[in-house]
């Protein structure tokens, strides 16, 4: 758990540092998955998971559709 300051700011929790390999200067992204529930990735991890949801954008949409289905693990 973590408090906000009067500016915004929150420390991110040692363990979630940890577990997310966040180190001093990182940038994190946060975004929204479903309603009022929002994740933060460090942005070179983000980066890459929006990559690799890209590489299908040649092929037909039926592929992409199956390509991220499986980059899901649905």
């Amino acid at each position: 758990m973590s408090r906000v300051t009067q500016k915004y700011q929150a420390t991110i929790p040692k363990e979630v540092r940890r577990r997310l390999s966040i180190k001093p200067g990182d940038r994190v992204v946060f975004f929204e998955d479903t309603p009022n529930r929002f994740v933060v990735m460090r942005q070179d991890d983000f980066i890459e998971e929006v990559a690799k949801l890209c590489r299908d954008i040649g092929k037909t949409v039926k592929e992409s559709r199956e390509g991220f289905g499986r980059s899901l693990k649905i």
